[in-house]
């Protein structure tokens, strides 16, 4: 399999689940200002939506869209436990918090690394993800994974969008439950090489 992607992107997502199945992969970065894989190929005529991730199978089929391959990565290997079999309550929850990471965290992440967004419209962004954050924060009150006991899919997501947050430095004081967790995911092994992979640490 073939994992289009660029360093600290959202792929970073599929990266570390890819890590954490144990799979056999190629990363292959993408120049998403030109469109190019980093052997000059057209990005375009793989992704037509221009963005990462993109997941190639090894019969050349394309999937697109993090959440859909994150749910995908983790269903070739059900024994590493990354994501609940259908029908248990816990995968639909699961879902819950990818669907919540990617239409309150990560789109509203967007329009904060575009240079036409106006600026008076950014401290309303990060305030919103800042409350966003706080909710994520709740959430983790004694618990050592969103699902609880075992680090998952959603986990993953949720990582890079703290990156990001991190990054922009977004007010998360206070948020005691949020820092530990982000510090026991950047613990995890297959987070380490995959962040070492992107070149960052």
């Amino acid at each position: 399999m073939k994992l289009y992607c660029k360093a600290g992107a959202c792929s970073l997502s599929p990266h570390i689940v890819m890590r954490e199945c144990g799979l056999d992969f190629t990363l292959v970065n993408v120049d998403l200002m030109n469109k190019k894989t980093e052997q000059g190929a057209d990005y375009l005529q793989i992704n037509p939506k221009g963005q990462v991730p993109a997941l190639q199978l090894d019969d050349g089929t394309i999937l697109t869209e993090g959440v859909a391959i994150v749910q995908y990565l983790a269903d070739q290997k059900p024994d590493r436990h990354l994501l609940a079999a259908t029908g248990s309550l816990t995968r639909y929850h699961t879902l819950e918090w990818l669907s919540f990471t990617g239409s309150e965290l990560h789109k509203t992440f967007a329009p904060l690394f575009k240079s036409t967004t106006p600026e008076e419209y950014k401290p309303q962004l990060r305030q919103q993800l800042e409350a966003r954050f706080r909710y994520v924060n709740d959430a983790l009150q004694d618990k050592q994974w969103l699902m609880g006991l075992r680090f998952s899919v959603a986990d993953a997501y949720l990582y890079v969008m703290t990156r990001w947050a991190k990054a922009l430095q977004l007010d998360l004081s206070g948020l005691e439950a949020l820092e530990t967790w982000y510090n026991r995911v950047t613990e995890r092994p297959a987070v380490q090489a995959a962040l070492k992979a992107e070149g960052l640490v």
